[in-house]
């Protein structure tokens, strides 16, 4: 068979498919931080204790449960532009009236409150993603899939650094209420973005019932050779890392003692920009050291990373360590993240992607929800600097997981090559 002819980044940029992605990529990002980072910077800057804001992490419960709605999103149709466009109208709307009412409330005078409308904008956020990898899915083919996925993170992480960065700067000049409401004016402009995006050129046929939905994708996956050490990879390899950061907002302003200023720009947008060349790079290493060796390596870095911020914690409100400590730590965090996404995507079959990239997506969020809510109880017990010395070695099961799954990762990857040259 005639080999692919993979095109160029220019010719990708033209494509309406591309463009899709990328703005579709936009909207699915924005409500992320909103309930996550962003919300914690709102939470410390309103003197919410630090187990309350510990608490607050399981508010992204939404994303680790959400392939367990997955499967009603394929079997139905909504009634207006598809299988995939119509849902991602619907959680569009809801989105910009959710985080609406969420820039009305108040932490310190209705925390529970905020918390319930916190939980549904995280639902429906969870929801909108789903829809958006799938519609990625289906109307990206094989051979562009490597650049879908550069303007996936492009998109997600411009629309994180607006929802956790500018944000901040926002509220400290005219208030949360206001930053919240303009956010939700512009989730509420994406919905022409899905207007105008194009129908798969080959729409796929829903399942013909819902159990069908369910069944089929999880016995594939669990058919795999070495399916359940690789769900536990998914699970644990990025532990440390998502441990590290769940406090990233709380420890630099109440821990360290930065501004919401100094946040924005140092923090939030550093990161954004480190982790955004991170994935670049790290798509490009890892076309030439392939799958173990990347997963490998990035492990080591972002375990290693962590030890920065332990750094950062004894040596006080110091600019230029917070920005060399989030610039590193991202960098190789996207690093690992590309290497990441390219072992969770060669998990899935192509006949049910849609359901399996939500559930192990939603695996993969388990570790950034369920160690929020610890690593506050953590730092009150310990101190920030030992908090950090904590994630590091919570890195290395994932690390020795990785060592243990070496020949059946290299099976799987040289069963993908073969597949893509078949």
């Amino acid at each position: 068979m005639t080999a692919t002819v993979k095109p160029t980044l220019l010719q990708a940029l033209g494509d309406r498919r591309m463009a899709a992605i990328l703005m579709l990529s936009f909207a699915s990002g924005l409500p992320l931080n909103l309930t996550g980072a962003t919300l914690q910077a709102w939470l410390a800057f309103d003197k919410v204790d630090i187990k309350t804001i510990g608490l607050f992490s399981l508010v992204g419960l939404p994303y680790v449960f959400k392939f367990l709605w997955a499967p009603l999103l394929d079997r139905y149709l909504p009634p207006l532009l598809g299988r995939r466009r119509g849902w991602i109208l619907i959680y569009q709307l809801s989105l910009a009236i959710g985080i609406g009412v969420m820039g009305l409330s108040s932490p310190s005078r209705e925390p529970y409150a905020l918390a319930v409308i916190a939980l549904i904008v995280a639902f429906l956020s969870a929801s909108q993603d789903i829809v958006v990898d799938a519609y990625r899915v289906d109307v990206i083919p094989a051979n562009e899939r490597a650049l879908a996925a550069a303007a996936t993170t492009f998109g997600y992480r411009s629309a994180a650094m607006l929802a956790g960065a500018v944000i901040l700067v926002v509220a400290s000049y005219i208030g949360w209420r206001f930053a919240y409401l303009a956010v939700a004016c512009i989730m509420a402009l994406t919905i022409f973005a899905t207007i105008s995006a194009p129908e798969p050129l080959v729409p796929g046929r829903p399942p013909r019932t819902l159990a069908d939905a369910v069944v089929h994708p999880l016995r594939d996956l669990l058919n795999k050779k070495g399916a359940w050490g690789f769900l536990a990879l998914v699970l644990v390899y990025k532990v440390g890392d998502a441990f590290a950061l769940s406090l990233y907002s709380a420890f630099m302003i109440k821990g360290v003692g930065f501004s919401l200023n100094e946040l924005s720009v140092a923090g939030k947008v550093n990161m954004t920009v480190s982790t955004m060349i991170g994935v670049a790079l790290g798509g490009w290493v890892y076309m030439r050291w392939g799958m173990f060796r990347s997963l490998l390596i990035f492990g080591i870095g972002q375990a290693l990373t962590n030890l920065l911020y332990m750094w950062l914690a004894l040596s006080g409100k110091v600019l230029w360590l917070m920005i060399l400590a989030t610039s590193l730590d991202n960098l190789i965090g996207g690093m690992g993240q590309a290497a990441y996404v390219a072992f969770l995507v060669s998990l899935c079959s192509s006949s049910f992607s849609a359901t399996q990239y939500a559930l192990l997506s939603a695996l993969s969020a388990v570790p950034r929800v369920v160690m929020g809510a610890i690593a506050g109880q953590v730092v009150d017990s310990v101190g920030w600097a030992n908090f950090f010395i904590v994630t590091f070695l919570t890195a290395m099961p994932g690390l020795a997981l990785l060592l243990v799954l070496r020949r059946p990762i290299n099976e799987l990857e040289a069963q993908e090559a073969a597949n893509a040259a078949a």
